[in-house]
């Protein structure tokens, strides 16, 4: 059964095995006790407040006039379970460069990314697949998006 045109659409590659284990994880996460370490913290781009840990991915995107929607960098057993989504994640306009960055994270980022399309809104989510990953995927976002710099800039 083909999604209906509003519905998400997840166009990145995950084998069956990933998708249990990511199941198995969140099942683990729901069941297991949350402890408050520290407070979410947060810095200002321009005027808007974000994650800290997704402070160099989204600077990096909106220098190469990259627009972004909503982000979050996940839970983490570091800090505050409750004021983060499960998976870190950004979101960002369809557009022909917006294009180019998502193909370029998937190959990049391989099985660490998730990717989905939402004809009705025109916009793409790039979030973590592993709740465990979300601090190692803003960093490898942030990396993603500084490598896709220079190749824009040197062709």
């Amino acid at each position: 059964m083909s999604p209906k045109p509003e519905e998400e659409q997840v166009i990145s590659t995950h084998s069956v095995e990933r998708w249990h284990r990511r199941r198995s994880e969140l099942a683990g996460w729901l069941q297991r006790p949350k402890r408050r370490l520290r407070a979410k913290q947060v810095v200002w781009l321009g005027d808007i407040e974000v994650d800290v840990e997704m402070f160099d991915a989204l600077a990096c995107l909106k220098r190469m006039n990259i627009p972004t929607e909503f982000s979050c960098a996940g839970v983490s057993p570091l800090d505050e379970p409750e004021d983060h989504s499960l998976y870190a994640y950004i979101t960002m306009p369809a557009s022909e460069k917006t294009d180019r960055f998502v193909q370029f994270a998937m190959e990049r980022m391989k099985h660490r990314l998730l990717v989905t399309y939402e004809p009705s809104g025109n916009r793409y989510d790039l979030s973590s697949y592993f709740i465990g990953h979300n601090r190692s995927y803003c960093l490898l976002l942030g990396a993603c998006a500084e490598a896709f710099a220079r190749l824009e800039h040197h062709g």
